[in-house]
């Protein structure tokens, strides 16, 4: 039992603890800017009021309320390009 208990300590100084560099943090902190972007006023307000008009238009169409009276794939584009452009302004809002 001896051996065993010498073989696991074999190399370890006894009551010290291994003196070396300081640990480095590990998650990386980018640096703080200097100024912070903000966007104009348009662009939030562009932003929902292109997501909202699309909503309106989709339902508008499929509840007939539109002109024409029948629920139309020209509307249905219509209301997804007002969402796509909501959308692509959503990546400008800062």
């Amino acid at each position: 039992m001896a051996n065993k208990s010498s073989a696991k300590n074999k190399g370890k100084a006894k009551g010290k603890k291994h003196a070396g560099p300081p640990a480095k943090p590990s998650r990386y902190t980018p640096p703080t800017p200097k100024s912070k972007k903000e966007s104009p006023l348009w662009v939030p307000a562009a932003m929902f009021t292109c997501l909202l008009l699309g909503l309106l238009v989709i339902v508008g169409n499929y509840l007939e309320l539109l002109p024409g009276g029948q629920a139309q794939n020209s509307s249905l584009f219509i209301g997804l390009g007002l969402m796509v452009a909501g959308f692509a302004l959503s990546t400008q809002y800062r």
